[in-house]
């Protein structure tokens, strides 16, 4: 037994390897545990929303930009496609800053006090915030000069 052990320890591919069958691979897929997994994945989701836009300003901020984009998107967006990017980017921005706003507070809870590594981990955040808004300022800017007419 100890030979066997200490061989593993050296070469782990001289474990015998154990055979999946189609019977495991069906629980493990299983519709009970797959349910299980999505609402899980639903209540995180869900509470990381409603706790980000309870206490950052910049979410709440970017959320009504989305609650206004939204019927305004229908007035402005050429077509459907459109539409959907247009929405879409609002959706990025929203997801950015989302983002932006764990690496702060991640950052914020490492180390409280001023540091310069951490201040440009943050100056990173906030570029990709800014990237985002800008690519959505581009879309929705290109769709108004399409619904206007000035763009092909």
């Amino acid at each position: 037994m100890i030979g066997h052990f200490a061989r593993n320890i050296r070469s782990p591919s001289v474990r015998p390897q154990r055979k999946v069958g189609m019977k495991s691979v069906v629980a493990l897929l299983s519709a009970r545990s797959i349910v299980k997994r999505l609402y899980s994945a639903t209540q995180n989701s869900v509470r990381g929303l409603v706790d980000g836009f309870r206490t950052e300003p910049a979410l709440r901020d970017e959320a009504v930009l989305v609650a206004i984009g939204l019927p305004l998107g229908l007035v402005i967006a050429p077509s459907g496609a459109w539409y959907a990017a247009m929405i879409g980017t609002l959706l990025i921005v929203l997801a950015v800053e989302f983002l932006n706003t764990g690496i702060e507070k991640l950052a914020d809870h490492v180390t409280p006090e001023q540091h310069s590594e951490i201040r440009r981990i943050k100056d990173f955040g906030s570029a990709a915030v800014f990237c985002s808004l800008s690519l959505a300022g581009l879309v929705w800017l290109v769709a108004l000069a399409v619904r206007c007419g000035l763009l092909g």
